[in-house]
């Protein structure tokens, strides 16, 4: 069965290797095969990825479209060391990654991937809302930098 993919005037796909910009009209392709697809929303840039999600997500990007879990394996390995010391509860969606990775399934691990961005959001917002809180705190209470941090 064949994917049928829409593209609005302008947007990209990425076809194994070959990135694809329709025209100034809407487009409709079906599509057969085995080669890897990624519509624009999808894509991440190296130079976009910023966050330790990013990252692991890029990581894994570069192993769906090479079809390669190699390519890009020991700066997959270096990322989800370092986010998982930073934010031990991202253990099991890394796990969840990393299972699919292995057995192969790398648009599956590439989704898996996305819900890591997610999770990651939740929490630095979690960190801003706190931070916030006890800045206001901090100023209501006329204290300032890191006095009265202390006990």
């Amino acid at each position: 069965m064949a994917l049928k993919v829409e593209l609005k005037p302008g947007e990209k796909l990425i076809v194994g290797e070959t990135l694809i910009t329709n025209d100034k009209q809407r487009a409709r392709f079906f599509i057969q095969g085995d080669a890897p697809i990624l519509r624009e929303k999808d894509i991440l840039l190296p130079e976009d990825a910023s966050t330790m999600a990013q990252q692991v997500y890029l990581a894994v990007q570069v192993m769906y479209l090479k079809q390669d879990i190699t390519v890009t394996q020991k700066e997959y390995f270096a990322v989800i060391g370092k986010i998982l010391q930073a934010a031990p509860s991202t253990r099991d969606l890394i796990s969840d990654i990393s299972q699919a990775i292995l057995q192969e399934e790398l648009y599956r691990a590439l989704k898996l991937a996305k819900k890591l961005i997610e999770y990651e959001r939740t929490l630095i917002g979690h960190v801003s809302t706190s931070n916030s809180g006890i800045s206001a705190v901090r100023e209501h209470l006329g204290l300032s930098g890191s006095e009265g941090s202390g006990s």
